[in-house]
């Protein structure tokens, strides 16, 4: 017994007709009779009493008939699946972010995508820079947001502009220097610097160092807490200055300044990365979206404040 033979008897027990049947199965009705008389030869009973007139199922035929019915059903569900799997409709996608810079764009980005792909299953988590690249190699995370100081040095991904992000001093609000519209990393030379560890987030650490050797100096780094809202708690309690992304801005507190800096490129890029050999087909359906998303958004990717 196969799924055409399950085919074949479920066309005719809903027509009743081989005639009819072999028509809506677009085959001989030979074909239709041969393959009723191979079933019943294989499974040892008579499913159909037929004469000259009449086609009507027996008991045994009508309780293969649920079965049948339910077999084909299921048959086709799991192709159908398989077929979705292929495509990247139905499976699962592993999404880590840093939690600032995403936010005037990810949940509308994760509304529209669970709208459009309801079967493929969504896991986000927050990391720092650090350990969204190391969760990026080693296969824990399909698709990474990220600021894109370092990622030209790590090998093996793939990656694409979202927007641009603004780099601020960031300070308390009684600070000497709070007031000014904006300052020259040299200005900076005598300050306390706080900077989340270097063992965390190496492309923050490295960052604010590279900032502070262009201008001439090493940065007098008091403490590298590893999370980044104790670095923001610390400037806040005035233990020394950062030099932050400004859309940190939108989670910080009131007594906090964002200082511009001049000089010098003081901008990042946030970015989305995933690894080359990744094969998730769900990727590609989540870089359309995001590009999608970007078009309708685009004054709010361009700045984030």
């Amino acid at each position: 017994m196969d799924i055409r033979q399950l085919r074949y008897f479920i066309a005719v027990a809903e027509h009743l007709n081989f005639t009819e049947a072999a028509k809506h199965l677009f085959v001989a009705q030979s074909a239709v009779s041969q393959q009723i008389a191979d079933l019943e030869k294989k499974i040892g009973v008579q499913l159909f009493e037929r004469n000259k007139r009449s086609v009507r199922l027996t008991s045994a035929g009508s309780v293969l008939l649920r079965e049948a019915i339910s077999i084909v059903t299921k048959s086709e569900e799991a192709i159908e699946k398989t077929r979705q799997a292929e495509l990247g409709i139905i499976g699962s996608l592993n999404i880590g972010f840093l939690g600032y810079s995403e936010r005037v764009f990810l949940p509308y980005l994760i509304r529209q995508f669970r709208r459009d792909y309801p079967k493929i299953d969504l896991h986000l988590n927050q990391f720092n820079h650090g350990m969204l690249i190391e969760a990026l190699k080693t296969g824990e995370l399909d698709i990474v947001f990220t600021l894109s100081f370092g990622l030209d040095n790590i090998g093996g991904i793939k990656k694409k502009s979202v927007f641009t992000e603004t780099i601020s001093v960031v300070m308390h609000c009684e600070h000497a220097l709070a007031s000014q519209a904006s300052v020259q990393i040299s200005d900076l030379s005598k300050e306390r610097f706080i900077t989340v560890s270097r063992q965390e987030s190496p492309q923050g650490f490295n960052k604010t160092l590279l900032m502070c050797a262009n201008s001439g100096f090493y940065p007098n780094i008091v403490s590298e807490p590893k999370l980044l809202h104790t670095v923001l708690l610390l400037v806040d309690a005035g233990m020394g200055i950062a030099i932050l992304p400004k859309s940190l801005k939108l989670h910080s507190s009131s007594s906090l300044r964002f200082i511009d800096i001049e000089g010098e490129k003081v901008e990042d890029e946030l970015m989305i990365a995933w690894k080359k050999n990744n094969l998730n087909p769900s990727i590609p359906l989540f870089l359309e979206e995001l590009s999608s998303v970007k078009r309708e958004y685009n004054k709010a990717f361009s700045t984030i404040i």
